[in-house]
């Protein structure tokens, strides 16, 4: 099989996996009684990425080569999300968790294998790329595209499958059974994570780079710390924990968010598309997402890491801008429309520009460790902090009504603009780039 394609197989999987119940997990919660905990389980995905990506990528880059490690980490993720999905199963549909303690628990010990397995996907495809004379820049973007694929196929598949008394289903209209609502969402995420572990066996090696006179932080595989010796990249990692705050918001709140109209006493609100499929709306943003990948080589090569960032906090701006003046009816739902097209910018422009970035960055024996790091930043300090202030905030200004989340939403949404606009201005006021940060 060509390896590009084989590459491209590894990232559907992989972004599969997170499609399956990142967006819609929040819909679930709502419906089994922890609406107030939703900011804690988005965090509990950035508590795990201040430690687990770092001590993971240490593993890669001194014992276990990165593709096998990367099934591993899959299999423990698949078996605690089986797990999860078994305890829903046991207290039925709609009905509240009464264990929330054991819920949580498998949760995280879940998410805690799995949030390192994106730094290890980056780190297997970039190290088989480059010992194939393949670049990074310009080969790896449209790989990577097909991960966001992989992402929208399962986001698409738990909004509209349905598991109710009739049997299997697939909808577009109101249904309290689909998976987004029922624990079948982790159901399905388990299930391709144990497909991708499988299929991690097949990767080609990634040999591990051996370095014979090591430092004692080369012995602990801190290797990568170093980075902050320098300002450029202290701003850069800086900057990505102040932008990875905003990175968990719309995934932990824009599905109850857009739910919650359904809520409403207008009869063309609540049996609105928009408000009876939330999922699938947000799934835009993962096309959009996978659109931009595609602008990536160019734009990196062209205007430098600096433009590139700037634009992706500009478009965080937007993203929540947009929520707060849109509705779920025309023509208020274009504005919603609006804010899952500029998410693609948002995301791809941070996340995926930020991951090259630093590949190029650093020294070949700590590329692991590195990407580590970045997610640390990022998915880790900074992920954590936004989505428990970003609860904070939303628990102030909504509460249950009826079975939704109700109440200012738009204040909220003009909050996290406001935040991301000021981390915008800072960021075009301090950082300045290398001359030759980027090559092709």
């Amino acid at each position: 099989m060509n390896l590009k394609v084989r590459l491209i197989i590894m990232n559907f999987l992989e972004f599969a996996v997170w499609g399956a119940y990142l967006t819609c997990m929040g819909n679930y919660l709502v419906k089994s009684g922890m609406a107030e905990d939703i900011s804690w389980f988005y965090a509990i995905q950035g508590i795990v990425s201040i430690f687990m990506p770092t001590l993971i990528g240490i593993i890669a880059d001194k014992y276990i080569q990165p593709q096998r490690l990367l099934g591993l980490c899959h299999l423990l993720a698949g078996i605690f999300m089986f797990s999860l999905c078994f305890v829903g199963y046991s207290v039925g549909f709609g009905n509240e968790i009464p264990n929330k303690g054991l819920f949580i628990a498998l949760y995280t010990l879940s998410v805690a294998f799995y949030m390192p397995t994106l730094a290890l996907a980056n780190t297997t495809a970039f190290t088989i790329l480059k010992n194939n004379g393949m670049s990074t820049v310009t080969d790896f973007p449209p790989i990577r595209v097909f991960g966001t694929v992989g992402f929208i196929a399962t986001m698409w598949f738990v909004n509209c499958a349905a598991l109710d008394g009739n049997g299997f289903t697939f909808t577009f209209a109101q249904n309290d059974f689909k998976f987004q609502y029922t624990y079948m969402q982790f159901f399905v995420s388990g299930l391709l994570s144990i497909v991708l572990f499988l299929y991690s066996l097949t990767l080609p090696e990634c040999r591990i780079v051996k370095n014979e006179s090591k430092s004692l932080s080369q012995q602990f595989g801190l290797d990568a710390f170093k980075l902050f010796k320098t300002r450029r990249m202290a701003l850069f990692f800086i900057f990505s924990a102040l932008l990875g705050m905003s990175l968990q918001v719309t995934n932990g709140y824009a599905g109850p968010f857009i739910t919650s109209f359904k809520g409403s006493t207008i009869t063309e609100v609540a049996n609105s598309f928009a408000a009876n499929n939330a999922t699938l709306l947000t799934s835009i943003s993962q096309v959009s997402e996978a659109l931009c990948i595609l602008m990536i080589p160019f734009f990196m090569k062209r205007y430098g890491i600096k433009i590139v960032m700037l634009i992706a906090m500009a478009a965080w701006v937007l993203r929540f801008g947009f929520f707060g003046i849109g509705s779920p009816t025309a023509p208020g739902v274009i504005f919603f429309v609006l804010s899952c097209i500029v998410y693609g910018v948002a995301f791809d422009f941070f996340n995926v520009s930020g991951g090259i970035f630093v590949d190029q960055e650093c020294d070949p024996s700590i590329k692991a460790s590195a990407q580590g790091l970045f997610m640390l930043m990022t998915n880790g300090i900074g992920a954590t902090v936004g989505t428990l202030s970003a609860g904070a905030i939303v628990n102030h200004f909504c509460k249950m009504e009826n079975g939704f989340l109700m109440g200012d939403w738009q204040t909220c949404w003009f909050i996290f603009a406001a935040y991301a606009l000021v981390v915008l201005v800072a960021f075009a006021l301090v950082f300045k780039p290398g001359q030759n940060s980027i090559k092709a």
